[in-house]
């Protein structure tokens, strides 16, 4: 039977990292979590009060940097990841554990994932399946230097093997939560941009945000998801309004 090994990182989030450490706990043979040394709520507490996983509180290298140390941590070769908002689905665990049991592990497989913004699965907008590669080979692959929205470099060009069952993400509970995010975020990405050598005009400003909403709510069909997919094509929008308003900003030497 192939062995996994899962990592979290988490900083402040209190309300969703037992669920996230108990279902990883079902089907990973060793369960690595960091917590943010600058989280200020219950974090850490309740992931000590949680037997048989290893923890450790590290000093944030973001994202990307935090992750690989936690791959480094690991004693096993196949890595299972997620992040502290997320759960794995009943069903997922038990085709995880069929994986494991039938001794065939590829280098990566991608899930899909089923989104929860504001309390509501988001089924169209262009999130679901937004599948994500979260099972893998450690010696295949690494983290990219991504500042946000990290993903995986691999060695090999193999397509990832695709699993049928969802990782569930609870990706914003309430808007206050989605706009302190944003922040964050777009500061990032926009960092991002600047690494990238990325140009930015008048034009990206005006119309990338535009093209945006355009996509999620009519293209990609939004408008069935109700208020909560007008809210998210219109923030999303919004976010990228702000994510190259910043990157203007930066290039302006401020």
């Amino acid at each position: 039977m192939k062995k996994i090994s899962s990592i979290t990182i988490v900083k402040n989030d209190e309300t969703n990292i037992r669920g996230c450490i108990y279902s990883l706990k079902k089907c990973s043979d060793e369960v690595i979590v960091l917590v943010d040394s600058s989280s200020s709520d219950r974090t850490l507490e309740i992931v000590k009060s949680i037997s048989s996983i290893k923890y450790e509180e590290v000093e944030w290298k973001g994202f990307a940097l935090t992750k690989q140390y936690a791959v480094s941590k690991s004693t096993n070769n196949y890595i299972l990841w997620l992040d502290s908002d997320e759960v794995l689905s009943d069903e997922l665990i038990i085709e995880i554990n069929k994986l494991k049991a039938d001794n065939e592990i590829g280098d990566a497989y991608s899930i899909p994932r089923k989104a929860i913004f504001i309390g509501k699965w988001i089924k169209h907008s262009g999130w679901y399946p937004g599948r994500v590669v979260r099972l893998f080979n450690k010696s295949k692959a690494s983290f990219n230097d991504n500042k946000v929205h990290e993903g995986l470099k691999f060695i090999t060009n193999n397509t990832p093997i695709e699993l049928k069952n969802d990782i569930i993400h609870y990706t914003d509970r309430n808007l206050v939560h989605y706009l302190n995010k944003l922040n964050t975020y777009t500061s990032l990405a926009a960092q991002d941009l600047i690494a990238k050598g990325k140009n930015i005009s008048l034009l990206d400003i005006i119309f990338r945000p535009f093209w945006i909403f355009l996509k999620m709510y009519l293209i990609k069909a939004g408008f069935l998801d109700g208020m909560h997919g007008f809210l998210l094509a219109s923030y999303s929008s919004f976010y990228v309004f702000v994510k190259y308003t910043k990157l203007w900003e930066l290039k302006q030497g401020k």
